[in-house]
Order: C-alpha cells, then sequence, then structure tokens
C-alpha cells in the first residue's frame, strides 16, 4: 500500500517521421523528426514548471522516448532512467506496417471495439499491456511516496494506464486520444487513483487536485 500519493506525468514522445501513417511497434531506429524535437523542448518547458518539482525521469527504452526525455532531463536536472514496464505494446507480425492497410484488415475492427478480446499476432494483448503498465505505476508509486514523477512512453501504454485509473473498462479505452508530447497526469495513492488531466498540450501550473 502507498504510504504518501505519487503523482506520475505520462508523456507521449514526440512526432516522427511515421507518426500516423505506420505501426512503429517496437522495431529500433525510429527518431524524433524536426517537429516531434520541437514538441519535446516544449513540452520540456511544461513540466520544468510544476510545483511541487519533479523528483525523478523514467523513460522507455525506444530511441524516439530517449530522445523526448532528453530535454526533459536537462530542464529539471534529472537522469533519465530506462523502465521497460513503458514499453510500447508489442504489436508481433504488425510492427512496421502501414495503418492504411490494417485498417482494411477485418481484425481492424475488432481492435478498436473489442480491444479486451484482441491479442496482436506473435504480440501483445492489451490486457498484457494494461496490466505491465499499472503494474509499474504502482512499484514506481512505491519507490517514491510523496513525490511527482515524469514518465515518457507511448500512446497506448498511456491510454492503458489512465483508462484503468478511471475505471473505463478495456473495450472503451480506444475513446481516449493521447497526442505526441501530449501530458495525461494522475495521482496514486491509498484511496486508489485520482487523474488530473487527459492529452493537456497547454500549462501544467495550475495542475492539481479540485
Amino acid at each position: 500500500m502507498v504510504s504518501k500519493p505519487t503523482t506520475f506525468f505520462l508523456v507521449r514522445h514526440g512526432t516522427t517521421a511515421t507518426t500516423g501513417r505506420v505501426l512503429p511497434g517496437r522495431a529500433p531506429d525510429l527518431h524524433l523528426a524536426e517537429r516531434g524535437r520541437d514538441q519535446a523542448d516544449a513540452v520540456a518547458q511544461r513540466l520544468a514548471d510544476v510545483r511541487p518539482r519533479l523528483r525523478a525521469l523514467y523513460v522507455s527504452p525506444l530511441e524516439r522516448a530517449r530522445e523526448t526525455a532528453q530535454p526533459i532531463a536537462r530542464a529539471l536536472g534529472l537522469r533519465a532512467t530506462i523502465e521497460r514496464g513503458l514499453h510500447e505494446c508489442d504489436f508481433g507480425t504488425w510492427t512496421g506496417q502501414r495503418l492504411a492497410t490494417l485498417r482494411t484488415r477485418a481484425a481492424w475492427r475488432q481492435v478498436q471495439s473489442a480491444p479486451s478480446t484482441f491479442r496482436f499476432p506473435d504480440g501483445e494483448s492489451f490486457a498484457e499491456l494494461q496490466a505491465r503498465v499499472w503494474a509499474t505505476l504502482e512499484r514506481l508509486a512505491a519507490r517514491h511516496p510523496g513525490e511527482a514523477v515524469a514518465l515518457v512512453s507511448h500512446a497506448d501504454p498511456i491510454k492503458a494506464a489512465v483508462t484503468y485509473a478511471q475505471g473505463v473498462p478495456l473495450d472503451l479505452f480506444q475513446r481516449t486520444v493521447i497526442s505526441p508530447c501530449s501530458v495525461s497526469a494522475l495521482v496514486l495513492g491509498t484511496h486508489g487513483p485520482l487523474v488530473l488531466c487527459v492529452n493537456s498540450t497547454g500549462s501544467l501550473r495550475e495542475l492539481g487536485p479540485s
């Protein structure tokens, strides 16, 4: 049980050359586009405004997430720690395929309307993704009681965490949008999770429980 609440700021990585066109998954060597680097610089400044100040920074192993974390680390004076629990979903044989092609498959309807029943071929299920990400948050909360922590990850892991915290059924989690370099914040404490914001691209200065 968490003794003091931990506040998590979940950041999606910045835009890449394939954002919105390809399902990159865990394929290596995908880097931020120039726009993505600008987005990362901007979100770093927004996180630097958070009070009380963030005390730790964890990041998915993938290059696009690590590159997003670099300006955040500089702005906050923190070291970015690789956390495999924040990894992108394992899309299996769908990795690297064009979204326009995937949308023509019968299975795509299942991904959108009944994700709790779907497993990517030779990959991860959405249920496994959500369990992995939430277990990571609980572990990090126990490590950082009473502190604010930044996490740089990917759209689906962040959606899975936010919707779990809200009590949204997994089959409805596709209704949540997580944009590049948006921030979604939640508090994890003894009385359960509390969602502060979702997909925010504005100021974080006034963020806090009502």
